[in-house]
């Protein structure tokens, strides 16, 4: 699958077939923001949230693909 962030895709055709998404939504975790609120005392990144975030992107956009794969797609656009 072709993942793109333009409108087009050099030497190909593109065929309107719909929008795709994926989504997700983690809950937090009392333990992790007990850190993250010590780690605003002293500044800098909370690598549990980071890591949540980057998580939660991976988990969406396997069912952004997913669900592009089902319609027959083999490329999304506009990402």
């Amino acid at each position: 699958m072709q993942l793109v962030t333009t409108d087009f895709i050099t030497g190909k055709e593109i065929e309107t077939i719909q929008m795709v998404k994926g989504s997700v939504v983690f809950s937090k975790n009392v333990v992790r923001d007990v850190f993250a609120g010590l780690k605003t005392i002293v500044g800098g990144e909370i690598a549990g949230y980071t890591e949540m975030l980057n998580d939660a992107r991976s988990i969406a956009t396997k069912r952004m693909v997913d669900e592009a794969a089902r319609l027959g797609a083999d490329a999304v656009v506009n990402l």
